[in-house]
């Protein structure tokens, strides 16, 4: 019975491996032009996202400030600049200006695999 089981179990992970081994190796096609000048298309920092459910606006770069606004997962919004770890923002929806911790808004990393 052991035996049977065995052989049974050997099968089938044999049969699963197969195409594995099969398998062509996948390549990505990159532009030369990009290469050639040192980018390629995912070294660029992808869009502004939120981290958390939602993030306070302050009126300054500091949490004592007066909240101005609250900025939720999904909304749209442009960042103008940077001090220490805060960003001043525009929430795209309301047009609300803001600072808001750098905690929980940050740049989306795209990830390259190989070229």
């Amino acid at each position: 019975m052991r035996s049977t089981r065995f052989a049974v179990s050997a099968a089938v992970l044999g049969a699963l491996a197969l195409p594995l081994a099969a398998a062509p190796t996948a390549t990505a096609a990159v532009p030369t032009a990009a290469v050639e000048h040192g980018h390629r298309p995912c070294d660029r920092p992808g869009p502004w996202v939120i981290g958390t459910k939602a993030v306070t606006m302050r009126s300054k770069a500091t949490t004592k400030s007066t909240a101005v606004g609250i900025l939720y997962k999904g909304q749209r919004f442009t960042v103008h600049k940077t001090s220490g770890n805060w960003h001043h923002i525009t929430n795209k929806t309301t047009k609300v200006k803001g600072w808001v911790s750098g905690t929980y808004v940050y740049r989306d990393v795209r990830m390259c695999l190989s070229y």
